[in-house]
Formats: structure tokens, sequence, C-alpha cells
């Protein structure tokens, strides 16, 4: 069992920064490939990023890739997700998953999911 708690979101205008951190609870984090989503209002949820158990491997979409970091520290049980150059159509509810085993874009592979925070960013 693995819960997940996002932080960091808030507001920002366009070319700025944030740093996204989800906490998850549990022994064996280190054994779960860990994924960022993000739904915008009336659109279905997509892949942003995602990293494997090792921190090893990282996985973008292309539309943040260049922009987007994704990073693990297993020793605090937190992945992060540094998000810089941000645009208004990165507006949304960010949301870390964990998957144990192999990472994937796939959300439905995902089988523990964090509440969410959103990011604004204004133009």
């Amino acid at each position: 069992q693995v819960q997940l708690v996002e932080s960091g979101g808030g507001l920002v205008q366009a070319g700025g920064s944030l740093r996204l951190s989800c906490a998850a609870s549990g022994r064996t984090f280190n054994s779960y490939s860990m994924g960022w989503f993000r739904q915008a209002p009336g659109k279905e949820r997509e892949f942003v990023a995602a990293i494997s158990w090792s921190g090893g491997s990282t996985y973008y979409a292309d539309s943040v890739r260049g922009r987007f970091t994704i990073s693990r520290n297993n020793a605090k049980n937190t992945v992060y997700l540094q998000m810089n150059s941000l645009k208004p159509e990165d507006t949304a509810i960010y949301s870390c998953a964990a998957k144990y085993g192999s990472g994937t874009r796939s959300p439905i592979e995902y089988g523990y999911w964090g509440q969410g925070t959103q990011v604004t960013v204004s133009s």
C-alpha cells in the first residue's frame, strides 16, 4: 500500500518556475516507478513525466521535454517535478502516481494516486 501527497502547486506567471513534490508513505517506495500526470478542465488526463524505481530512467511528454525535470530521493520517499519556462497551457491539476515495477506512460497502469495539486500559469 502506498499513499501519495502532492505539494508545491500555485499561481505563477508565464515563464516562471515551480517545483512539485510528492511524498510517499510505505517502506518499499524504491520498488515503485513514479509518474506525474495532469488534467486541465474539460480535457483528459495526460502523461507528463515518469521515473524508474532507481531514478536511472526518465520519460517525458513531448510538450514538456526540455522544460520539466522529474527526479526522486528514495531516502526521503519523495519524487519531484521541476517545472521551468511555464506556459499558460501547463495550467492543470497535477497528480503523482505509483506503479510497482517498470514505469509507463499509461495512467491505467498506475495503482496509487495522490489527490493532486493545482498549477495555474497566467499570461
